[in-house]
C-alpha cells in the first residue's frame, strides 16, 4: 500500500492554540504512522509553529490541493459530510490522499467542503457525528491504513472534561476512545481548555 498523505486546507492567516495542538498531533501520529501531514492553501503571512516544522514528514503548502493534484484528482478523497457513501476499508488501495476541507477561523464561515465537492473530488463520510480534526484524521488512518471498518472504531460522544470539584465542561464532539474508555485528545488539550473555561469552544480556534 501506498505511503498516505492527509491533507487539511488552512485558509486562515493565524493559527489560533486548538489548532495548533490539533495539528501537531496529526503531523506526529502521521510520521509515526509513515504518512505525511499536509497544511495546503496557507496565506503567505502565515507562520508555521517550530514544533510543527520539527516533525518531519509535515509539509507547509501555499498552493491549493486543485493545484497541487491536478493530474491525479482521482487518488484524492474527500473527507465530506454530505457524501453518499461511509469510508471503508477498501478505501486506502484506492486513494493515496485523504483531504479535509473544513476551514477554521473563517467568520461567516466558507462551505470549502462544497467547494472542493464541485472540482470533482470523490467524497467519504466519517458518520454522523462532528469531530475535531485530529479526531477526523485518527479515524480515517484507522480505517484506511488499519483496515478496521468504521462501526467497529471505539468512540466516546460529548465526553465531560471534569478539571476540579466544580468545573467540568461537554465537549460536543465524537473522539475515539483509548483503551481506558478516555477521550484521545492531542497533549496539552484539556489543559488549554481547563485554563479557558470561561471562553466558547469557537474561541480557541
Amino acid at each position: 500500500m501506498a505511503p498516505k498523505t492527509y491533507i487539511v486546507e488552512h485558509l486562515d492567516e493565524e493559527l489560533g492554540p486548538w489548532s495548533e495542538l490539533e495539528y501537531l498531533a496529526i503531523a506526529t501520529e502521521s510520521h509515526e504512522a509513515g504518512a505525511k501531514f499536509l497544511l495546503s492553501s496557507l496565506p503567505s503571512a502565515f507562520k508555521v509553529p517550530d514544533a510543527l516544522n520539527a516533525v518531519p514528514s509535515f509539509v507547509a503548502e501555499n498552493r491549493g490541493v486543485e493545484e497541487l493534484y491536478a493530474a491525479g484528482k482521482s487518488r484524492v478523497c474527500l473527507l465530506d459530510p454530505s457524501a453518499s457513501k461511509d469510508l471503508a476499508p477498501e478505501d486506502g488501495d484506492n486513494f493515496d490522499v485523504f483531504l479535509f476541507g473544513g476551514i477554521l477561523g473563517d467568520d461567516p464561515p466558507r462551505d470549502r467542503t462544497s467547494e472542493l465537492r464541485k472540482k470533482g473530488f470523490e467524497g467519504r463520510r466519517l458518520g454522523p457525528k462532528q469531530m475535531t480534526t485530529d479526531t477526523a484524521v485518527r479515524v480515517t488512518r484507522l480505517v484506511v491504513e488499519g483496515k478496521t471498518p468504521l462501526l467497529e472504531i471505539p468512540y466516546v460522544d460529548d465526553p465531560d472534561l471534569q478539571f476540579n470539584e466544580h468545573e467540568s465542561t461537554s465537549m460536543p464532539f465524537r473522539y475515539v476512545k483509548d483503551k481506558d474508555g478516555k477521550p484521545i485528545m492531542p497533549k496539552g488539550m484539556v489543559d488549554l481548555i481547563g485554563k479557558d473555561a470561561d471562553k466558547a469552544i469557537d474561541d480557541l480556534f
